[in-house]
């Protein structure tokens, strides 16, 4: 996990990636600059007062999608740094994060767009960067859903 031990954002990504396993710390290839650029440049935000955490705390042989046992196996972890870091908003990245936070099969283009509850925090699915980078057509999605986890920020700093 990368970020503060308390935050009020936390990115959820699917897996380290070759870079990320090698160094420790989630998303430091060039998608991580990009997720660099979404925080800082969309939320206005700086990378170090966020939390970036994956569902599983080792990279996949072959960088392969992880396994549902895989996933299930490194749960408890992932729950525990929610739980320390007690997010007001949890902004899963792509169809993997998505998916096992909101436990849901549905594709990414069923999950993103509004904005679901997990254990009382607010969670907004987002497409993964490394997607991004693949299919940049899909980066203003993106940009709506990283306003509407603002907008969430911006709600709860309104309510008592």
């Amino acid at each position: 996990m990368d970020g503060p031990a308390r935050a009020r954002v936390m990115f959820v990504g699917e897996a380290p990636g070759a870079d990320e396993d090698r160094l420790g710390v989630p998303f430091v290839g060039r998608a991580g600059q990009l997720l660099t650029d979404i925080i800082t440049k969309g939320m206005g935000l700086e990378r170090s007062a966020v939390a970036i955490a994956n569902v599983l705390k080792c990279r996949p042989p072959s960088n392969r999608d992880p396994s549902r046992w895989e996933k299930e196996l490194c749960t408890p972890w992932l729950e525990r740094q929610i739980e320390l870091v007690a997010p007001e908003v949890l902004i899963p990245l792509g169809r993997h994060a998505s998916g096992h936070l909101l436990t849901s099969d549905a594709s990414m283009g069923a999950m993103r767009g509004r904005v679901h509850e997990l254990g009382g925090r607010r969670v907004v699915p987002t497409f993964h960067p490394a997607y991004l980078l693949r299919s940049p057509s899909r980066k203003r999605e993106c940009w709506q859903d990283i306003q509407r986890a603002m907008a969430e920020l911006e709600r709860g700093e309104e309510e008592p």
